[in-house]
């Protein structure tokens, strides 16, 4: 007959064989769970296109981040419970009713070291090819899984939805650009990413959330030509003008009848005086009406994003802003886009491009009251809010609720605004210095 003793001794070892093996398996999904939602999936993505299976598998695995920790979690509990209720089975029959303070001690300690603290450093370190090397392993877990997972979906999606939580499958889109534009602004404070690379990142990632409203000129500032006007004046006017391209204008300014290009409009009144000696006086017979090109209208809720394209198809990058009456209400170019993306864009012509704001020995700054408040906050690094306005001047008449009169000082946001110069009721200059 059997030595119960032996017997014993028999059974304890093999239940600490197991529960060992219980704390791998357990330290293997954390590490695992930990691995798969640390891991960045653009360098999985490097990785996979250069090859790597690991890599795929652990893209494929990780697009329905639901199910995947669904099933890692809950193969975790399955083996940490077995594991602490074995433990206390064995430890109740060598101390008696002592055995489960001792097992919950015991197992605290091993679950929290081997099972968590250690994998989940290892694959924080290295989560990219933890992730390859789980891939296989954990695919085959969340596709044994997958039912229980399921109904525990449904179950979870119900409760939230009683406490008004719903999920959105596609929240993760958002969440990547608010994750770039996070580990841009991170880097830049830490000195890793230059001022310049994210402004130009972000703006390219703004381009679908603004529309063209926002960065048009506005109609006040539009240069036009008055198709009433003799045809020499428009000659001259577009020859001081610094703009290629001028809307044309019949009756009032509202009604828009063409767009005139400086160079067609050269060369059909050179052909039509004759050449180098021909007669100026035949100008006077000159229609202007003829070098027009249609104009192209665009409504002011456009996105910028989608503007671009527009351009592009069409090959043209001068497009009038109207409102949903079909009021003129600006006019935008494919250049003033790019200047969301890489900053402003000057040449011979524009020579105070570059000086549309000026910063004064005492810390403060001269800026032009038609400024964006985009393009301020990308010059200075503030943080000043552009959702009421669209300019500086803007946003201190809606702070007010008064248009300002000269000289006159606000304090909002943290910063100090001096109105410097009016014309009419428009703010042209204003001086800017943030508080202490």
């Amino acid at each position: 007959m059997e030595d119960p003793t032996t017997a014993l001794d028999a059974a304890f070892w093999i239940t600490c064989g197991v529960i060992v093996m219980l704390l791998f398996m357990s330290g293997f999904f954390s590490g695992s769970e930990t691995a798969l939602t640390a891991a960045s999936r653009g360098k999985l993505r490097v990785r996979a296109d250069k090859g790597s299976k690991g890599a795929q598998r652990a893209l494929d695995v990780t697009e329905d981040n639901e199910r995947l920790i669904g099933s890692v979690l809950l193969g975790n509990n399955l083996v940490n419970i077995l594991a602490t209720a074995l433990a206390t089975t064995v430890f109740t029959r060598a101390f008696g009713e002592s055995g489960v303070a001792l097992a919950t001690l015991a197992m605290t300690l091993l679950v929290l070291i081997f099972a968590e603290v250690l994998p989940k450093t290892y694959a924080i370190t290295n989560s990219e090819t933890a992730a390859a090397l789980v891939s296989r392993p954990i695919s085959i877990v969340v596709l044994l899984f997958s039912p229980i997972v399921s109904a525990v979906r449904l179950l979870v999606r119900g409760i939230l939805r009683l406490f008004g939580v719903q999920i959105d499958p596609d929240s993760h889109i958002m969440a990547v650009r608010e994750e770039i534009a996070g580990a841009l602004n991170l880097g830049h404070s830490e000195g890793v990413v230059e001022k310049e690379d994210r402004d130009r990142i972000l703006g390219a990632l703004d381009l679908g959330d603004r529309t063209v409203e926002e960065i048009m000129l506005h109609r006040s500032g539009i240069e036009m030509i008055n198709a009433d006007d003799d045809p020499q004046d428009i000659l001259e006017q577009c020859l001081k003008s610094s703009h290629t391209r001028l809307p044309l204008f019949r009756g009032e300014q509202e009604n828009i009848t063409g767009v005139i290009h400086a160079k067609d409009l050269l060369r059909a009144m050179y052909q039509k005086i004759g050449g180098p000696d021909g007669d100026a006086g035949a100008l006077k017979a000159f229609d202007i009406s003829q070098v027009a090109m249609p104009p192209y209208f665009v409504p002011e809720t456009t996105t910028l994003d989608h503007q671009m394209r527009q351009f592009l198809r069409m090959r043209t990058h001068f497009a009038l802003v109207v409102d949903e009456y079909g009021s003129l209400q600006g006019l935008i170019t494919l250049e003033d886009i790019l200047e969301e993306i890489v900053g402003e864009i000057t040449d011979e012509f524009d020579p105070d491009g570059d000086h549309a704001i000026n910063r004064g020995e005492d810390g403060h700054y001269l800026v032009d009251g038609a400024m964006t408040i985009r393009d301020l906050n990308r010059a200075t690094d503030w943080n000043l809010p552009d959702d009421e306005a669209n300019t500086v001047a803007g946003l201190v008449i809606h702070e007010a609720q008064t248009i300002p009169t000269l000289g006159q000082v606000f304090s909002f946001h943290g910063f100090r605004f001096e109105v410097k110069a009016r014309d009419g009721n428009r703010i042209t200059a204003l001086r800017i210095k943030e508080l202490e």
